[in-house]
């Protein structure tokens, strides 16, 4: 069946994860063609690391990378401290495939992104 597979993945499942399962978990199913949206967005550390690993196993014909999108959470909630060294907190993140999503618009409150089938030969 032809389509596009949109994965909403709860904060409960990914706040169980190590930093590196949940990197894993992320470039697993975007390499099987999945869009994920994370309820819990990535940590700017994560979201970096993300697109490090990403850049090392970029092949243009397997895998073109990823289009990542996040939007942030109330820094209302951070404590202080969190505060003062910077910390800043995700709502939500989109992930996929940079072959089929494009990021049209993004502000506080919204993430519009366009979504396309992936080409096979």
């Amino acid at each position: 069946m032809n389509g596009i597979q949109i994965t909403l993945v709860s904060g409960e499942k990914v706040s169980s994860f190590s930093m590196n399962e949940k990197l894993h978990f992320i470039l697993e199913k975007v390499r099987e063609g999945e869009i994920l949206i994370l309820e819990q967005g990535l940590e700017p550390e994560e979201e970096a690391e993300l697109i490090q690993r990403t850049m090392t196993e970029i092949n243009p014909e397997e895998f073109n990378g990823i289009e990542i999108e996040s939007y942030p959470g109330d820094s209302s909630k951070l404590s202080f401290l969190d505060k003062l060294l910077g910390k800043k907190t995700t709502r939500m993140t989109v992930i996929g495939p940079a072959d089929q999503v494009r990021t049209i618009k993004k502000n506080k409150d919204t993430i519009q992104a366009l979504l396309t089938l992936k080409k096979t030969s």
